[in-house]
């Protein structure tokens, strides 16, 4: 049995029990998540595979939340079929937000760029029209992510920017867009100095924690695999940039959390 070791509650605003490596055994890690204060999480999908199981996840236990969309690096098996079923399963009550969504110029073989913005600005549009937040994946892309949220007044429905890993001019572009910024377990590698003044840049009342599980694992695991009850040491590892008290940054990342995507008046839910 995992220890307990921190009674204040966290949100893990994104992770990914929809994972084949989770999939099987997820009541286990809900329950080793809650040892360590993890009581909320945001079940990510990307395909039609893990939208379908963060749906599933989300009907079955209520502290696991879906959030629903199309992943650029999954661009191509995007089509009319998939698309359809797309703005199907997004009229479900208990979806919470679009994502994860954005742009990926890592390795553009499959994934041109200027397809992956099309599909990107599209889903931007149901999520203005069905009022819900969104969560973008962002990886060497931070200026065309940018263009094409300012561009969608992405403040009119807000989101998050997961696991940031831009400077802090870049986290102070996107909060000015009205966009919450997320941190994962990168926040806690000695080496990550960039992430770090970004979240000493960003303050509490615009900060989300994450784990994106089963990736980033944070220290003092770093090398294992992730998993959502590990969004405690990422709340660890900003306190003790921040020299602000754990509690406090858990106490605001949750609550920041709830209100974007659990307490969503204009949609009512």
């Amino acid at each position: 049995m995992v220890k307990k070791q921190h009674q204040q509650q966290v949100y893990d605003s994104h992770t990914h029990l929809n994972d084949d490596v989770f999939y099987d055994d997820v009541p286990a890690f809900i329950n080793r998540a809650a040892h360590y204060g993890v009581t909320e999480m945001n079940i990510v999908g990307s395909n039609k595979v893990l939208n379908a199981r963060a749906l599933k996840l989300g009907h079955q236990y209520s502290q696991l939340h879906p959030i629903i969309g199309w992943h650029p690096e999954d661009i191509a098996s995007w089509n009319d079929e998939t698309k359809k079923e797309l703005q199907q399963q997004l009229l479900d009550p208990l979806v919470v937000g679009i994502g994860e969504i954005g742009l990926d110029y890592y390795n553009d073989e499959y994934s041109p760029h200027q397809r992956q913005q099309e599909i990107f600005a599209e889903q931007l549009e149901w999520a203005w029209k069905l009022k819900l937040p969104v969560s973008i994946h962002c990886r060497d892309a931070l200026a065309d992510t940018y263009e094409i949220l300012r561009n969608a007044h992405v403040d009119k429905f807000g989101g998050v920017m997961h696991s940031f890993n831009g400077s802090a001019e870049w986290a102070e572009k996107f909060m000015n867009l009205g966009m919450m910024i997320s941190f994962s377990g990168v926040v806690s590698f000695k080496n990550a100095t960039e992430v770090h003044e970004a979240a000493l840049a960003v303050p509490l009342e615009k900060m989300m924690v994450e784990t994106d599980a089963p990736y980033l694992t944070p220290l003092p695991y770093r090398g294992k695999q992730n998993e959502p009850g590990f969004t405690k040491f990422t709340v660890d590892a900003i306190a003790q940039l921040k020299q602000l008290d754990a509690g406090k940054v858990a106490y605001k990342t949750f609550e920041n959390a709830r209100q974007l995507f659990l307490e969503n008046e204009e949609r009512g839910l």
